[in-house]
């Protein structure tokens, strides 16, 4: 079923699934989960959260880096072979406990990112992580041209 981004809320809304996720680098799988949790905001593709005891965090060193979400909370990230490729709230604000001890991963950053049987393309840009499947109609944040949607 097609979804509009431009029909997400906002403030954003955690919502539980149970799509097959995937993360893989180098080859190897660094995360593999049927609970995860995708948030939805308005003009942005899905961030899928993974349960962290989904997630092959012997690879992962958690980075010093924070930055702070208005809806979220305080962020931290967490480096694989010295580039950040994820991010993670381990006590996130009122309404998103639910991402709490899951981990965010930037497809941009890995190899690969699927959902169910597709891979998934990198929202543009630095900041964001946002996952791009074939049921997604834009025009997603992130591009040039898009700081100030």
């Amino acid at each position: 079923m097609e979804e509009d981004v431009w029909q997400y809320p906002r403030p954003p809304r955690p919502e539980s699934t149970s799509a097959h996720v995937m993360v893989k680098h180098a080859g190897q799988v660094l995360a593999d989960s049927r609970r995860t949790v995708r948030v939805l905001e308005t003009s942005h593709p899905p961030a899928y959260y993974i349960p962290a005891e989904d997630v092959d965090r012997t690879r992962l060193r958690e980075h010093p880096k924070r930055t702070y979400c208005e809806f979220k909370g305080q962020a931290h990230y967490w480096t694989l072979d010295g580039e950040v490729v994820a991010w993670s709230y381990p006590e996130p604000t009122a309404g998103f406990q639910v991402i709490a001890h899951h981990l965010a991963f930037y497809p941009s950053r890995v190899e690969e990112c699927w959902v169910n049987q597709e891979r998934v393309q990198a929202q543009q840009g630095d900041f964001y992580g946002g996952w791009i499947t074939s049921n997604l109609k834009g025009p997603f944040k992130g591009g040039p041209g898009t700081s100030g949607w």
